[in-house]
Protein backbone atom coordinates (compact mmCIF):
# COMPACT_ATOMS: atom_id res chain seq x y z
CA UNK A 1 0.00 0.00 0.00
CA UNK A 2 0.88 3.67 -0.75
CA UNK A 3 2.04 5.60 2.21
CA UNK A 4 0.08 8.86 2.02
CA UNK A 5 2.21 11.62 1.15
CA UNK A 6 3.03 14.25 4.23
CA UNK A 7 4.30 17.89 4.60
CA UNK A 8 6.31 19.72 6.07
CA UNK A 9 5.29 22.84 8.93
CA UNK A 10 8.02 25.70 8.59
CA UNK A 11 7.49 29.13 10.96
CA UNK A 12 10.37 31.58 12.44
CA UNK A 13 10.22 33.67 15.18
CA UNK A 14 12.37 36.64 13.46
CA UNK A 15 9.33 38.04 12.07
CA UNK A 16 5.03 38.12 11.89
CA UNK A 17 5.91 38.95 8.71
CA UNK A 18 7.47 35.43 7.64
CA UNK A 19 4.56 33.33 8.78
CA UNK A 20 3.85 29.72 8.60
CA UNK A 21 5.33 27.99 4.74
CA UNK A 22 3.88 24.07 4.01
CA UNK A 23 5.96 22.33 1.78
CA UNK A 24 5.78 18.99 -0.01
CA UNK A 25 8.71 16.73 1.64
CA UNK A 26 9.42 14.98 -1.34
CA UNK A 27 10.02 17.88 -3.64
CA UNK A 28 10.57 21.08 -1.73
CA UNK A 29 7.28 22.52 -3.43
CA UNK A 30 5.66 25.21 -1.34
CA UNK A 31 1.89 23.74 -0.81
CA UNK A 32 0.46 27.02 1.58
CA UNK A 33 2.03 29.84 3.49
CA UNK A 34 -0.03 31.32 6.01
CA UNK A 35 0.86 34.91 6.73
CA UNK A 36 1.42 36.91 10.13
CA UNK A 37 3.36 34.20 12.74
CA UNK A 38 6.55 34.36 14.79
CA UNK A 39 6.84 30.97 16.81
CA UNK A 40 9.30 31.06 19.33
CA UNK A 41 10.77 27.28 19.60
CA UNK A 42 8.42 25.02 20.90
CA UNK A 43 5.61 27.36 20.10
CA UNK A 44 3.51 25.82 17.29
CA UNK A 45 1.50 22.69 17.27
CA UNK A 46 -1.04 20.88 15.57
CA UNK A 47 -4.31 19.83 16.52
CA UNK A 48 -5.61 16.08 14.97
CA UNK A 49 -4.13 17.06 11.55
CA UNK A 50 -6.85 19.87 11.65
CA UNK A 51 -5.59 23.05 13.24
CA UNK A 52 -2.06 24.68 13.51
CA UNK A 53 -2.01 26.43 16.78
CA UNK A 54 1.46 28.92 17.31
CA UNK A 55 2.21 31.16 20.14
CA UNK A 56 3.90 34.25 19.26
CA UNK A 57 6.94 35.81 19.79
CA UNK A 58 5.94 39.55 19.11
CA UNK A 59 3.34 41.52 20.56
CA UNK A 60 0.24 41.93 18.35
CA UNK A 61 -2.76 43.80 19.63
CA UNK A 62 -2.56 42.39 23.26
CA UNK A 63 -1.98 44.34 26.32
CA UNK A 64 -0.09 41.74 27.79
CA UNK A 65 1.85 41.12 24.77
CA UNK A 66 0.59 37.58 24.39
CA UNK A 67 -1.07 35.91 22.08
CA UNK A 68 -2.22 32.57 20.61
CA UNK A 69 -3.43 32.19 17.01
CA UNK A 70 -5.66 29.26 15.23
CA UNK A 71 -5.98 28.52 11.88
CA UNK A 72 -8.00 25.70 10.42
CA UNK A 73 -5.32 24.06 7.43
CA UNK A 74 -8.42 22.90 5.48
CA UNK A 75 -10.49 26.36 5.02
CA UNK A 76 -8.40 29.79 3.68
CA UNK A 77 -9.43 32.21 6.68
CA UNK A 78 -8.14 34.23 9.04
CA UNK A 79 -6.64 32.68 12.02
CA UNK A 80 -9.05 32.38 15.39
CA UNK A 81 -6.46 35.17 17.39
CA UNK A 82 -6.22 34.44 21.13
CA UNK A 83 -4.95 36.73 23.61
CA UNK A 84 -3.95 35.27 27.17
CA UNK A 85 -3.00 37.28 29.72
CA UNK A 86 1.06 37.01 29.00
CA UNK A 87 2.81 36.07 26.43
CA UNK A 88 3.01 32.22 26.23
CA UNK A 89 6.15 30.42 25.04
CA UNK A 90 6.00 26.76 24.36
CA UNK A 91 2.62 25.09 23.58
CA UNK A 92 1.80 21.06 23.67
CA UNK A 93 -1.65 19.30 23.32
CA UNK A 94 -2.92 15.90 23.80
CA UNK A 95 -3.63 13.25 21.18
CA UNK A 96 -6.94 13.66 21.18
CA UNK A 97 -6.76 17.31 20.56
CA UNK A 98 -9.00 18.49 23.56
CA UNK A 99 -6.87 19.85 26.01
CA UNK A 100 -3.40 22.72 25.37
CA UNK A 101 -1.32 23.15 27.73
CA UNK A 102 1.35 26.50 27.64
CA UNK A 103 4.16 28.46 29.52
CA UNK A 104 5.25 31.73 30.01
CA UNK A 105 8.41 33.66 30.55
CA UNK A 106 6.84 33.97 34.23
CA UNK A 107 6.97 30.23 35.35
CA UNK A 108 3.02 30.01 34.87
CA UNK A 109 1.26 27.18 33.07
CA UNK A 110 -2.02 27.17 31.56
CA UNK A 111 -4.15 24.69 30.46
CA UNK A 112 -7.17 24.98 28.47
CA UNK A 113 -10.27 22.97 26.78
CA UNK A 114 -9.41 23.02 23.49
CA UNK A 115 -13.47 22.58 22.10
CA UNK A 116 -14.89 24.96 24.61
CA UNK A 117 -12.18 27.36 24.93
CA UNK A 118 -12.48 26.93 28.97
CA UNK A 119 -9.46 27.80 31.07
CA UNK A 120 -9.07 24.95 33.12
CA UNK A 121 -5.91 25.62 35.16
CA UNK A 122 -3.23 28.48 35.69
CA UNK A 123 -0.73 28.02 38.18
CA UNK A 124 2.58 29.06 39.21
CA UNK A 125 4.53 25.77 37.65
CA UNK A 126 8.33 26.56 38.01
CA UNK A 127 10.22 29.66 39.49
CA UNK A 128 11.64 30.65 36.10
CA UNK A 129 10.50 30.56 32.37
CA UNK A 130 9.00 27.79 30.91
CA UNK A 131 10.74 26.95 27.88
CA UNK A 132 8.67 23.22 27.02
CA UNK A 133 5.90 21.82 28.02
CA UNK A 134 4.41 18.27 26.84
CA UNK A 135 1.86 15.16 27.28
CA UNK A 136 3.12 11.84 28.34
CA UNK A 137 2.52 9.16 25.89
CA UNK A 138 -0.74 8.23 27.50
CA UNK A 139 -1.27 11.96 28.08
CA UNK A 140 -1.72 11.38 31.92
CA UNK A 141 1.13 13.46 32.47
CA UNK A 142 1.93 16.73 32.02
CA UNK A 143 5.75 17.47 31.89
CA UNK A 144 7.03 21.17 32.34
CA UNK A 145 10.85 22.52 31.65
CA UNK A 146 12.68 25.52 32.82
CA UNK A 147 15.02 27.58 32.09
CA UNK A 148 17.09 26.54 35.24
CA UNK A 149 17.28 23.06 34.51
CA UNK A 150 14.27 21.49 36.63
CA UNK A 151 11.39 19.49 34.82
CA UNK A 152 8.88 18.82 36.94
CA UNK A 153 5.78 16.66 36.14
CA UNK A 154 1.85 17.05 36.81
CA UNK A 155 -0.93 15.03 37.41
CA UNK A 156 -3.70 15.36 35.02
CA UNK A 157 -5.80 13.72 37.33
CA UNK A 158 -4.56 16.90 39.61
CA UNK A 159 -4.57 19.25 36.96
CA UNK A 160 -8.36 19.16 36.09
CA UNK A 161 -9.63 18.65 39.68
CA UNK A 162 -11.94 20.99 39.39
CA UNK A 163 -13.09 21.01 43.53
CA UNK A 164 -9.04 22.03 43.96
CA UNK A 165 -8.60 24.70 41.04
CA UNK A 166 -7.84 27.63 43.14
CA UNK A 167 -4.83 25.84 44.73
CA UNK A 168 -1.67 24.95 43.39
CA UNK A 169 -1.89 21.34 41.94
CA UNK A 170 0.07 18.38 43.10
CA UNK A 171 3.18 17.86 42.15
CA UNK A 172 3.95 14.25 40.61
CA UNK A 173 7.81 14.15 40.22
CA UNK A 174 10.46 16.69 39.59
CA UNK A 175 14.48 16.84 38.41
CA UNK A 176 17.17 19.25 38.81
CA UNK A 177 19.64 17.21 37.24
CA UNK A 178 20.12 19.12 34.54
CA UNK A 179 23.17 22.18 35.14
CA UNK A 180 21.93 24.21 32.67
CA UNK A 181 18.55 25.71 30.56
CA UNK A 182 16.06 22.37 29.43
CA UNK A 183 16.06 22.71 25.83
CA UNK A 184 13.95 19.56 24.75
CA UNK A 185 11.40 16.87 26.47
CA UNK A 186 10.03 13.39 24.87
CA UNK A 187 8.04 10.71 26.06
CA UNK A 188 8.43 6.71 25.02
CA UNK A 189 6.38 3.60 25.86
CA UNK A 190 9.39 1.92 28.90
CA UNK A 191 9.22 -1.39 30.17
CA UNK A 192 7.49 0.24 33.45
CA UNK A 193 5.55 2.43 31.81
CA UNK A 194 6.16 5.99 29.89
CA UNK A 195 9.46 6.98 29.73
CA UNK A 196 11.36 10.55 29.45
CA UNK A 197 13.89 11.89 27.82
CA UNK A 198 15.98 15.38 28.54
CA UNK A 199 18.18 17.41 26.95
CA UNK A 200 19.90 20.44 28.25
CA UNK A 201 22.77 23.27 27.27
CA UNK A 202 24.86 21.73 29.51
CA UNK A 203 25.90 19.42 27.05
CA UNK A 204 23.82 16.21 27.90
CA UNK A 205 20.67 14.29 27.83
CA UNK A 206 19.08 12.26 30.33
CA UNK A 207 16.84 9.43 30.02
CA UNK A 208 14.09 8.91 33.01
CA UNK A 209 11.37 6.85 34.44
CA UNK A 210 8.63 9.23 35.06
CA UNK A 211 6.73 7.06 37.37
CA UNK A 212 9.56 6.49 39.62
CA UNK A 213 11.78 9.54 38.90
CA UNK A 214 14.86 6.83 38.05
CA UNK A 215 17.62 8.25 36.47
CA UNK A 216 17.90 5.51 33.52
CA UNK A 217 20.25 6.46 31.39
CA UNK A 218 22.92 9.99 30.76
CA UNK A 219 24.52 10.81 27.71
CA UNK A 220 27.55 13.19 27.96
CA UNK A 221 28.42 15.41 24.70
CA UNK A 222 31.13 17.81 23.95
CA UNK A 223 28.74 20.53 23.24
CA UNK A 224 25.58 22.10 24.14
CA UNK A 225 22.74 20.32 22.85
CA UNK A 226 19.74 22.48 21.10
CA UNK A 227 17.11 19.86 20.36
CA UNK A 228 16.54 16.41 20.19
CA UNK A 229 13.98 13.46 18.89
CA UNK A 230 13.75 9.78 19.28
CA UNK A 231 13.07 6.93 16.23
CA UNK A 232 10.81 5.20 18.27
CA UNK A 233 11.25 1.72 16.22
CA UNK A 234 15.15 1.66 16.87
CA UNK A 235 15.62 3.64 20.37
CA UNK A 236 17.96 5.87 18.27
CA UNK A 237 17.94 9.46 19.59
CA UNK A 238 19.20 12.30 17.27
CA UNK A 239 20.58 15.18 19.59
CA UNK A 240 21.37 18.62 17.22
CA UNK A 241 23.72 20.49 19.01
CA UNK A 242 25.26 24.20 19.04
CA UNK A 243 27.69 23.84 16.04
CA UNK A 244 24.97 22.09 13.47
CA UNK A 245 26.27 18.13 14.73
CA UNK A 246 23.62 15.50 14.87
CA UNK A 247 24.80 13.25 17.31
CA UNK A 248 23.22 9.52 17.21
CA UNK A 249 23.32 7.28 20.30
CA UNK A 250 21.85 4.44 20.81
CA UNK A 251 19.40 4.88 24.23
CA UNK A 252 18.80 2.21 27.02
CA UNK A 253 14.98 1.96 27.64
CA UNK A 254 14.51 -1.46 28.77
CA UNK A 255 17.31 -1.37 31.60
CA UNK A 256 15.72 -3.44 34.69
CA UNK A 257 15.05 -1.48 38.01
CA UNK A 258 17.92 -0.21 40.07
CA UNK A 259 20.31 0.01 36.86
CA UNK A 260 21.93 3.07 35.07
CA UNK A 261 24.25 4.11 32.90
CA UNK A 262 26.12 6.69 31.72
CA UNK A 263 27.28 6.76 27.94
CA UNK A 264 30.38 8.99 27.06
CA UNK A 265 31.44 6.83 24.06
CA UNK A 266 31.68 8.76 20.72
CA UNK A 267 28.46 8.76 19.15
CA UNK A 268 27.28 8.47 14.93
CA UNK A 269 28.12 11.78 13.53
CA UNK A 270 25.60 13.52 10.75
CA UNK A 271 27.26 17.12 9.43
CA UNK A 272 25.31 19.10 7.45
CA UNK A 273 24.81 22.15 8.69
CA UNK A 274 26.68 25.34 9.67
CA UNK A 275 24.64 26.69 12.46
CA UNK A 276 22.98 25.53 15.61
CA UNK A 277 19.92 22.68 15.43
CA UNK A 278 16.98 24.40 16.27
CA UNK A 279 14.38 21.98 15.57
CA UNK A 280 14.28 17.60 14.66
CA UNK A 281 11.44 15.66 13.62
CA UNK A 282 10.98 12.31 11.85
CA UNK A 283 8.77 11.82 8.35
CA UNK A 284 8.34 8.86 6.13
CA UNK A 285 11.13 10.00 4.19
CA UNK A 286 13.58 10.14 7.46
CA UNK A 287 14.77 12.37 9.37
CA UNK A 288 14.48 16.66 9.41
CA UNK A 289 16.85 18.66 11.00
CA UNK A 290 16.00 22.79 10.71
CA UNK A 291 19.18 25.37 11.58
CA UNK A 292 20.05 28.72 12.09
CA UNK A 293 21.87 28.44 9.22
CA UNK A 294 18.54 29.01 7.30
CA UNK A 295 18.64 25.31 5.58
CA UNK A 296 16.36 22.16 6.59
CA UNK A 297 17.69 18.76 5.29
CA UNK A 298 16.22 15.15 4.97
CA UNK A 299 19.04 12.49 6.02
CA UNK A 300 18.56 8.72 5.20
CA UNK A 301 18.15 7.10 8.69
CA UNK A 302 20.14 4.15 7.90
CA UNK A 303 23.11 5.28 5.73
CA UNK A 304 23.04 8.90 7.82
CA UNK A 305 23.20 11.11 4.79
CA UNK A 306 21.37 14.09 3.32
CA UNK A 307 18.74 12.98 0.75
CA UNK A 308 17.12 16.65 0.52
CA UNK A 309 18.22 20.13 1.56
CA UNK A 310 16.07 23.04 1.31
CA UNK A 311 16.76 26.81 2.27
CA UNK A 312 14.19 28.89 4.00
CA UNK A 313 15.38 32.13 2.34
CA UNK A 314 12.97 33.94 5.16
CA UNK A 315 14.93 33.16 7.84
CA UNK A 316 16.19 30.41 10.69
CA UNK A 317 13.74 28.07 11.17
CA UNK A 318 12.55 27.67 15.11
CA UNK A 319 9.64 25.27 14.70
CA UNK A 320 8.70 22.19 12.38
CA UNK A 321 5.80 19.59 12.03
CA UNK A 322 4.67 16.94 9.94
CA UNK A 323 1.05 17.08 8.40
CA UNK A 324 -0.20 14.72 6.00
CA UNK A 325 -1.20 16.02 2.67
CA UNK A 326 -5.10 15.57 2.99
CA UNK A 327 -5.34 17.90 5.82
CA UNK A 328 -4.55 20.74 3.43
CA UNK A 329 -7.24 22.69 1.24
CA UNK A 330 -6.69 21.25 -2.35
CA UNK A 331 -5.60 24.72 -4.27
CA UNK A 332 -7.29 23.11 -7.47
CA UNK A 333 -10.67 22.54 -6.86
CA UNK A 334 -11.13 24.28 -3.15
CA UNK A 335 -12.58 20.95 -2.22
CA UNK A 336 -14.15 21.27 1.19
CA UNK A 337 -12.82 18.69 3.80
CA UNK A 338 -14.91 17.22 5.87
CA UNK A 339 -14.23 18.63 9.56
CA UNK A 340 -15.94 16.98 12.96
CA UNK A 341 -13.76 18.69 15.11
CA UNK A 342 -14.28 22.26 16.40
CA UNK A 343 -12.04 24.97 18.49
CA UNK A 344 -13.35 27.93 20.16
CA UNK A 345 -11.80 31.01 21.23
CA UNK A 346 -9.56 30.73 24.24
CA UNK A 347 -10.93 31.85 27.45
CA UNK A 348 -8.54 34.71 29.10
CA UNK A 349 -9.43 34.22 32.80
CA UNK A 350 -10.14 30.98 34.35
CA UNK A 351 -14.26 30.21 35.11
CA UNK A 352 -15.63 29.83 38.63
CA UNK A 353 -16.73 26.28 38.48
CA UNK A 354 -20.35 25.73 39.69
CA UNK A 355 -21.36 22.89 41.33
CA UNK A 356 -22.90 21.61 37.97
CA UNK A 357 -20.32 22.45 35.64
CA UNK A 358 -17.68 20.72 37.99
CA UNK A 359 -19.59 17.64 37.60
CA UNK A 360 -19.51 17.66 33.85
CA UNK A 361 -15.84 18.78 34.00
CA UNK A 362 -15.46 15.26 36.15
CA UNK A 363 -17.26 12.89 34.57
CA UNK A 364 -15.16 14.42 31.10
CA UNK A 365 -12.25 13.22 32.33
CA UNK A 366 -13.57 10.11 33.51
CA UNK A 367 -14.44 9.63 30.17
CA UNK A 368 -11.34 10.77 28.59
CA UNK A 369 -9.37 7.66 31.12
CA UNK A 370 -12.06 4.75 30.44
CA UNK A 371 -10.04 2.91 28.42
CA UNK A 372 -6.56 3.88 30.18
CA UNK A 373 -6.96 2.25 33.69
CA UNK A 374 -4.03 0.12 33.18
CA UNK A 375 -1.59 3.07 32.70
CA UNK A 376 0.88 3.57 35.29
CA UNK A 377 -0.13 7.19 36.20
CA UNK A 378 -4.01 6.08 36.84
CA UNK A 379 -3.72 2.88 38.20
CA UNK A 380 -1.51 1.59 41.22
CA UNK A 381 0.92 -1.73 40.39
CA UNK A 382 2.25 -3.79 42.44
CA UNK A 383 5.41 -2.36 41.52
CA UNK A 384 4.42 1.91 42.18
CA UNK A 385 2.93 0.28 45.76
CA UNK A 386 6.29 -0.91 46.40
CA UNK A 387 7.90 2.29 45.39
CA UNK A 388 5.64 4.09 47.77
CA UNK A 389 6.36 1.43 50.54
CA UNK A 390 9.91 2.10 50.16
CA UNK A 391 9.88 5.71 50.22
CA UNK A 392 7.66 5.51 53.39
CA UNK A 393 10.42 3.94 54.80
CA UNK A 394 12.90 6.39 54.11
CA UNK A 395 10.17 9.40 55.15
CA UNK A 396 10.27 10.73 52.04
CA UNK A 397 7.61 13.38 51.57
CA UNK A 398 7.06 12.38 47.97
CA UNK A 399 5.12 9.17 49.16
CA UNK A 400 2.84 11.39 50.53
CA UNK A 401 1.99 13.21 47.01
CA UNK A 402 1.72 9.64 45.26
CA UNK A 403 -0.63 8.66 47.58
CA UNK A 404 -2.70 11.83 47.28
CA UNK A 405 -2.91 11.20 43.46
CA UNK A 406 -4.13 7.40 44.13
CA UNK A 407 -6.90 9.56 47.06
CA UNK A 408 -8.19 11.75 43.65
CA UNK A 409 -8.01 8.72 41.49
CA UNK A 410 -10.61 6.99 44.04
CA UNK A 411 -12.65 10.76 43.84
CA UNK A 412 -12.94 10.47 40.45
CA UNK A 413 -14.09 6.70 40.66
CA UNK A 414 -16.34 7.29 43.08
CA UNK A 415 -17.97 10.23 41.13
CA UNK A 416 -18.89 7.71 38.29
CA UNK A 417 -20.65 5.42 40.02
CA UNK A 418 -22.63 7.94 42.10
CA UNK A 419 -23.53 8.98 38.34
CA UNK A 420 -24.74 5.60 37.45
CA UNK A 421 -26.84 5.63 40.51
CA UNK A 422 -28.22 8.36 39.74
CA UNK A 423 -29.11 7.25 36.59
CA UNK A 424 -30.87 3.83 38.16
CA UNK A 425 -32.62 6.61 40.50
CA UNK A 426 -34.33 7.89 37.70
CA UNK A 427 -35.30 4.76 36.08
CA UNK A 428 -36.89 3.67 39.77
CA UNK A 429 -38.42 6.98 39.80
CA UNK A 430 -40.27 7.20 36.24
CA UNK A 431 -41.92 3.39 36.79
CA UNK A 432 -42.77 4.72 40.19
CA UNK A 433 -44.43 7.81 38.67
CA UNK A 434 -46.09 5.33 35.97
CA UNK A 435 -47.63 2.92 38.57
CA UNK A 436 -49.50 5.82 40.39
CA UNK A 437 -50.83 7.20 37.14
CA UNK A 438 -51.99 3.64 36.53
CA UNK A 439 -53.53 3.69 40.12
CA UNK A 440 -55.32 6.98 39.42
CA UNK A 441 -56.45 6.34 36.32
CA UNK A 442 -58.25 2.48 38.03
CA UNK A 443 -60.49 3.13 40.99
CA UNK A 444 -59.91 0.57 43.61
CA UNK A 445 -61.62 -3.17 43.16
CA UNK A 446 -61.09 -2.34 39.04
CA UNK A 447 -58.56 -4.17 36.67
CA UNK A 448 -56.04 -1.74 35.62
CA UNK A 449 -56.04 -2.08 31.52
CA UNK A 450 -52.64 -4.26 31.35
CA UNK A 451 -54.46 -6.63 33.82
CA UNK A 452 -57.73 -6.36 31.45
CA UNK A 453 -55.72 -7.43 28.48
CA UNK A 454 -54.16 -10.13 29.99
CA UNK A 455 -57.65 -12.07 31.11
CA UNK A 456 -59.16 -11.73 28.05
CA UNK A 457 -56.22 -12.93 26.41
CA UNK A 458 -56.50 -16.04 28.73
CA UNK A 459 -60.12 -16.49 28.09
CA UNK A 460 -59.57 -16.56 24.37
CA UNK A 461 -56.55 -19.07 24.28
CA UNK A 462 -58.61 -21.14 26.67
CA UNK A 463 -61.56 -21.10 24.48
CA UNK A 464 -59.79 -21.66 21.30
CA UNK A 465 -58.12 -25.22 23.55
CA UNK A 466 -62.05 -26.62 24.50
CA UNK A 467 -63.09 -25.99 20.77
CA UNK A 468 -62.43 -29.65 18.61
Amino acid sequence: MERERQALVVCSDKSMGIGITILDIDTGRSLLHIPTCASPPRGLVCLRNQFLVASQAHKHGSVGGGSIFIWALNKPQPPLRNYPLEAVGPLSCTKDGIYLAGGALSGNAYLWEVTSGKLLRTWRAHDKGLNSVIFSGDDSLLISSSDDGMIRVWSMISLLDVEDSGSLPSLFRYSSEHKSSITGLLTAAGLSGSVLVSSSLDGSCKVWDCVSGRLIQTLVYPLAITAIVLQQGERILFSGSMDGTIFANKIDIELEEGSSVMTMDRPTELKGHNGAITALTFSHSGLISASEDCSICVWDVISRMTIRRFNHHKGAVTNVAVIPQSSLLSASNRKRVSNCFNVCLLDKYPQQASSSSGTITHLSLCQLYKEKQTSSALQLTDSLSRHISDMEKEDMPMAMQMKAETTIENRLWAIEMAKQVMEINKQVQSQLVDLMQCRLLCPPGTDSPATTKRKKLKIENSQEGEQP
